[in-house]
């Protein structure tokens, strides 16, 4: 077997992929676990579900794997340090997925701004329309610059914040941003939008020091990892009225649970991952993912220096870490 498919694939994308490699698929794999481990140990490549975590270990059991193929959500649940060392690529397709993402963030921001009613100085409760907004974007990703050639056309005006990108960057012209400091762009927006990619030095970036500046009324999205936002600092600006509503696209398990600061939490949406997931954006990333797998598989793999074959050994040989 060259690749093990777990996840449904629309049936001309894997008929090419058959056409020139050897294909397992078996979606049903994802849930037995100790089955999973015998394919894995004769797999070259895995398509992998967001519902499967590739650690370590699983790692450890693949001694042949060069590439791991993930065609929907995030790589939270991938251990690319581990991936790194036995010199296995993690395969994505993140800007088959922008476009999908930029109109979810568009249709739940008019939602919310016309749903979530503010009060006026007659006493009226009334909507708002994106038109008359200014929307914060947090996170330059694919999805941003659709976001920032989208909105201006309601007639938004368009700020961002991005901790990786200098606010002299030129990136920020050429996609019609105006760069901010976070506090800055938490102050001056009516509305926010954080796609920002997920790296454990960002958990709880959008803590207390951030949300306690929201505008007043301020309505927020995001389609990025949980892990970004303080919880108790997010239940916070939600009881207290100054984030008028949050829709998170993404919620880790168990946050919403009874005694945890989010549960009951006034003008808190959850949904389960829907930004990404489209037809289009699906068959987008699929395309993209199978012929890079099958690029990969079709050059002569190079003499490995060190495979995961001995559960958590190291040995250093030079300045870089290997699995020995």
């Amino acid at each position: 077997m060259s690749v093990l498919v777990l996840e449904p694939l629309e049936a001309d994308v894997l008929e090419w992929l058959a056409e020139r490699h050897q294909v397992l698929a078996m979606p049903e794999l994802a849930a037995d676990l100790s089955a999973l481990k015998e394919q894995v140990s004769q797999a070259q490549a895995i398509l992998l579900p967001a519902s499967i975590a590739l650690d370590a270990e699983m790692i450890r059991s693949a001694p042949r794997l060069r590439a791991v193929g993930r065609i929907s959500a995030g790589a939270e649940n991938i251990d690319m340090e581990t991936c790194r060392f036995a010199n296995i690529e993690v395969v994505r397709a993140p800007t088959a997925t922008a476009s999908a993402e930029a109109e979810f963030v568009v249709g739940a921001l008019l939602a919310l701004l016309r749903r979530v009613a503010v009060e006026t100085a007659d006493g009226a409760l009334v909507g708002r329309e994106l038109g008359c907004a200014t929307v914060g974007l947090v996170g330059l990703s694919p999805a941003a610059r659709q976001l920032a050639t989208l909105l201006p056309v309601f007639g938004a005006r368009v700020i961002g914040y991005d901790p990786g990108l200098h606010h002299a960057d030129p990136l920020w012209a050429q996609w019609g941003i105006e760069p901010y400091g976070l506090r800055e762009l938490m102050q001056a927006a009516d509305a926010v939008s954080v796609q920002l990619a997920y790296f454990p030095r960002y958990r709880g970036l959008m803590g207390e020091r951030v949300l306690g500046y929201c505008k007043p009324s301020q309505v927020l999205v995001s389609t990025s990892h949980s892990a970004l936002f303080d919880e108790q600092a997010l239940a916070d600006a939600l009881h207290g009225g100054r984030l008028l509503a949050a829709w998170m696209d993404l919620m880790e398990p168990g946050l919403m649970e009874p005694g945890r600061p989010l549960h009951g939490a006034p003008g808190l949406q959850v949904t389960p991952r829907l930004a990404a997931t489209t037809r289009e954006s699906r068959m987008r990333a699929a395309w993209s993912v199978v012929r890079r797998i099958s690029e990969i598989l079709s050059t002569p793999e190079p003499q490995a220096e060190f495979r995961p074959t001995v559960p958590g050994v190291l040995a250093v040989h030079s300045s870089e870490p290997k699995w020995r």
